[in-house]
């Protein structure tokens, strides 16, 4: 008999700016494999119609309204979270926002903590009461998670503008090297996906910026495209299924091959 070695029937994931873009494609691979889906947003609307759209898969989603950037909400969130599903056995670290700076010497120190307050930090608190839940379901005797990390190639490359936003997840990318060996005795992985250049809500809101970008990455990708959302859903089930088991401290890259290409 033929069996769905990624079947995730019976978990809970927690993906944070599941609203929309990458983290909204997390949630729907993991719904459609079969998982509980929490996903965190700062908007209600849009967290509601996400639910709408995730519940046709026939597993259990809720929303709830969470400013990653504030780490009291991210706290209470975790907790009653974990207290509405029952557990959780995969969170996913995705909310962050980018926005272009004209240079480094150009950019405010305001910018710089803004950016900060939600992509490392807001990564940070979220991680941190991820693994407190997983660690304590280990000691009661149910070890095992899977903690996700999205990170971006701007950890491996210089990106004009985004240095701000490349401090930001080389940081949370070395935090999940430490991370994953702390862990590791109770069975909680900890990984980073690097996507390339995906075609999200973000990446187009300008779109004479995204068709020369889209051009140029397409130019220089072996598959010959960049990205689209649904190409990380597969990915993410992977890290968030018992088939990872063993598979931690590591950095995916999901480029079409753009990295490797001289």
């Amino acid at each position: 008999m033929a069996q769905n070695l990624f079947d995730l029937t019976g978990k809970v994931a927690l993906v944070t700016g599941a609203n929309s873009g990458l983290g909204l494609a997390f949630a729907r691979g993991l719904a459609k494999a079969g998982a509980d889906v929490v996903i965190w947003g700062r908007r209600a609307d849009k967290n509601q119609a996400t639910v709408a759209t995730l519940k046709e898969y026939g597993t259990r989603v809720i929303a709830q309204e969470v400013d990653v950037s504030n780490e009291a909400e991210v706290v209470a969130a975790m907790a009653d979270a974990a207290k509405q599903m029952g557990r959780l056995d995969c969170v996913v670290a995705n909310a962050g926002i980018a926005n272009m700076q004209p240079s480094t010497v150009d950019t405010s120190a305001e910018a710089y903590h803004s950016l900060l307050a939600i992509n490392q930090h807001g990564a940070f608190y979220t991680l941190r009461e991820a693994a407190r839940h997983m660690v304590e379901r280990s000691k009661a005797g149910d070890a095992g998670g899977s903690l996700i990390i999205c990170g971006s190639m701007s950890i491996f490359g210089g990106v004009p503008g985004l240095a701000h936003y490349a401090a930001a997840k080389g940081a949370l990318d070395s935090m999940s090297k430490s991370m994953a060996v702390e862990l590791g005795p109770h069975q909680i992985r900890v990984n980073v996906l690097a996507p390339g250049f995906i075609a999200t809500e973000m990446t187009q809101a300008d779109p004479e910026i995204f068709k020369i970008m889209d051009a140029g990455v397409s130019a220089k990708t072996p598959l010959g495209r960049s990205g689209r959302p649904e190409d990380l859903e597969g990915i993410v089930v992977y890290l968030a299924s018992d088939r990872s088991r063993y598979h931690t401290g590591d950095t995916l890259v999901i480029d079409g091959g753009a990295w490797v290409k001289i």
